[in-house]
């Protein structure tokens, strides 16, 4: 049997995927978190095989969970499911530790694969995540700009381009609006960029969000 934790701060996703994962014969939900206190407290008491888990989560993101289990070697296996398009963070996530990535909008039943393949040790990826790490590996062209931010950066890049105010933003992600907005100010330094609009353009021109 696979012992599987789901973290996601909404609970109809979580519904959602523990659903389609208890029909699964072989896998079994031991347990449920909205954010990255409940997931570390979670962890501390219950044990598990795979976590299945949320990048865009309030306060600590999916991705600091995946720094945080890498440094303490933890056992257990997490699988990144996320509303954000592969080309977004799908890298990102497996190289922060992650064993796999799986779109929410995707067939359900990916899910219920990829859990599977995890717990057995094996990377799952999708074809589209493996051209990606084909072309990482072979493409001598340099980084482009945003690959160069950090998770958190990176994410609020995304947030502002989606159209949300600063204050939204730190609202959504357990933040002062004080620090979103330094994070704001390196992204754009970073990136070359003046305001919001500019900052929205490149994020189209490079598929970070839709037109």
């Amino acid at each position: 049997m696979i012992d599987v934790i789901i973290c996601d701060d909404h609970a109809l996703i979580r519904r959602g995927i523990r659903d389609t994962l208890t029909d699964a014969v072989d896998i079994r939900v031991v347990g449920e978190a909205g954010d990255y206190g409940e997931l570390r407290a979670l962890l501390r008491a219950t044990r598990c095989d795979v976590l299945v888990l949320d990048i865009n989560m309030p306060g600590r993101s999916g991705l600091d969970v995946l720094h945080a289990l890498k440094d303490e070697a933890s056992p257990v296996k997490a699988l990144v499911v996320s509303m954000y398009p592969e080309d977004q963070y799908a890298l990102r996530a497996l190289r922060g530790g992650a064993f796999g990535y799986v779109n929410k909008g995707g067939d359900p039943q990916l899910i219920v694969q990829a859990v599977r393949t995890v717990a057995q040790g094996r990377k799952y990826v999708t074809p589209e995540i493996a051209q990606m790490l084909v072309e990482s590996l072979n493409a001598p062209t340099p980084e482009l700009p945003h690959q160069k931010l950090s998770d958190r950066e990176l994410q609020t890049l995304v947030m502002i381009a989606s159209g949300k105010r600063l204050s939204d933003i730190a609202t959504e992600l357990t933040l002062s609006p004080k620090t979103v907005s330094v994070y704001r100010a390196r992204v754009l330094e970073k990136l070359g960029l003046a305001n919001n609009s500019e900052l929205t353009v490149y994020a189209i021109r490079n598929g970070l969000v839709g037109e």
